[in-house]
C-alpha cells in the first residue's frame, strides 16, 4: 500500500473513499442502539445489484449435502434477533502518521443494530461436513480489484469460529429488511469480530479442506510492523471507549466550548475479546473512574458516565476502557494497514466561564 508524503494532507483517493463511505456521528453514542441511517457504512468495491426474488445461498464443497436456499427459505427457519456492536478494522486509521492509503476514518467507524436472521450454525449442519473439513469460506456479489487481484470479496471461519450460538444469516437490522448498502438480502453477522469478517451481499459459503488464501484473509486485514512482514491476522474487536462529544463545537473546525465548572462526560465502551470492567476519564492526564451502566447484550457496547470539574481555560478530555482479559487502551497504536487503532480517544475543548 502507498502511503501519503504529509501525514495531515488527505490524497484524492483518500478523499473519494472517504465520500463513498459514511462514519456514525458520535453524537450517536447517546442511543443503545444505532439507527441504521446513522450507522457506519464501508463497501469495498461497488454495492451490486442483487435481485431478492432470484437471490440464492449455495452451501457446497466439502459438505455431505449441498444446498441452494432462497430468502423465503431462510426466513421460514429458526430466527434470532441480537443487540451487536460492529467496528471497521480500520478504525484510526487517518489518525496515524504515515498512514495506508484507504479509507481514512478518524473515529467514526462504528454502530450497534439489532440484527436478525437465522443462525449459521443450523443451516451448516443441515449441509453437513465431509472428514477432512477445516474453514468454511464466505463469499459476497461484490466484485473488484485490490492489490493487483481481481476477486470476489471473501473471508474464512474456522469449523469452530463458524459455529457460534449468534453467528447469524441476517436479513434484518433494526427491525426492518437489509438495506442495498448494508448487504441486502443477506448478510454473514460475525459477533464480536472487526466488520470485515461479516460479509455481505452473501452468495456461497464453502466447505475447504486447506486454510483459505485468498487476499481479504491472507493480505488485506493483518497487522504488519513493516511492508515485508507478514503479519498477525485482524480478528476481535481490541476494547475501546468513546465519548459523546461535550458542549457545543465550531464549524468547520470542531473545536468544542464547554461551561467552566461540573461536567458530565458519557460515551460508550465495547470489546470483542472479553467484557468491558472499566472506563476511566482523564483531563489534561489525570484519570478518574467512571461509571458503568449495563450493555443492551452480550456483544453490544456500554454506555458510561464520569464527572469532572474545569477550570476556565482549554483542557484536554479523553476516555479509556479495559476489559475483562486485562487488555487496556494504548496511548499510541500504529502498523502498516492502519488496522486495530483502539488508542486512547483525547478531545480538545474551551471551557468558558459566565458565558451564556
Amino acid at each position: 500500500m502507498d502511503v501519503p508524503q504529509s501525514p495531515d494532507r488527505f490524497s484524492l483517493v483518500e478523499l473519494q473513499n472517504a465520500f463513498r463511505n459514511r462514519g456514525m456521528p458520535l453524537e450517536a453514542l447517546r442511543s443503545d442502539i444505532t439507527p441504521t441511517g446513522l450507522h457506519y457504512l464501508l463497501v469495498h468495491f461497488d454495492i451490486p445489484e442483487v435481485d431478492a426474488d432470484s437471490w440464492r445461498l449455495r452451501i457446497d464443497g466439502h459438505v455431505d449435502t449441498p444446498l441452494s436456499l432462497s430468502l423465503a427459505d431462510l426466513l421460514a427457519r429458526p430466527s434470532r434477533s441480537v443487540p451487536v456492536t460492529l467496528e471497521c478494522a480500520g478504525n484510526g486509521r487517518g489518525r496515524m502518521a504515515p498512514r495506508a492509503e484507504s479509507q481514512p476514518w478518524l473515529l467514526e467507524a462504528i454502530g450497534t443494530a439489532d440484527w436478525t436472521g437465522t443462525p449459521l450454525r443450523g443451516v451448516l449442519a443441515e449441509a453437513g461436513l465431509r472428514d477432512g473439513a477445516v474453514e468454511w469460506v464466505f463469499t459476497g456479489a461484490d466484485h473488484g480489484m485490490q492489490g493487483g487481484v481481481e476477486q470476489d470479496y471473501q473471508r474464512a471461519l474456522t469449523l469452530a469460529e463458524a459455529d457460534g450460538e449468534d453467528v447469524l444469516l441476517a436479513y434484518a437490522m433494526n427491525g426492518r429488511p437489509l438495506e442495498p448498502q448494508h448487504g441486502a438480502p443477506v448478510r454473514l453477522l460475525v459477533p464480536g469480530w472487526y466488520g470485515m469478517t461479516s460479509v455481505k451481499w452473501l452468495t456461497r459459503i464453502e466447505a475447504v479442506t486447506e486454510p483459505f488464501g485468498g487476499y481479504q484473509q491472507a493480505e488485506a486485514y493483518r497487522y504488519q510492523s513493516d511492508p515485508e512482514d507478514p503479519g498477525e491476522p485482524v480478528t476481535r474487536i481490541r476494547v475501546r471507549a468513546l465519548m459523546v462529544p461535550p458542549g457545543f463545537p465550531d464549524f468547520p473546525d470542531r473545536q468544542r466550548y464547554v461551561d467552566a465548572g461540573p461536567v458530565t462526560i458519557r460515551g460508550r465502551a465495547w470489546s470483542g475479546q472479553a467484557p468491558v470492567v472499566r472506563v476511566e476519564v482523564g483531563v489534561d492526564g489525570q484519570w478518574c473512574e467512571a461509571r458503568l451502566e449495563a450493555a443492551p447484550g452480550r456483544y453490544a457496547w456500554r454506555a458510561w458516565s464520569g464527572e469532572v470539574d474545569l477550570a476556565p481555560g482549554p483542557h484536554v478530555l479523553a476516555c479509556r476502557a479495559t476489559d475483562a482479559a486485562g487488555n487496556t487502551q494504548p496511548e499510541e497504536v500504529w502498523n502498516v494497514q492502519g488496522m486495530g487503532n483502539n488508542a486512547v480517544q483525547q478531545v480538545p475543548v474551551l471551557a468558558r466561564s459566565g458565558v451564556r
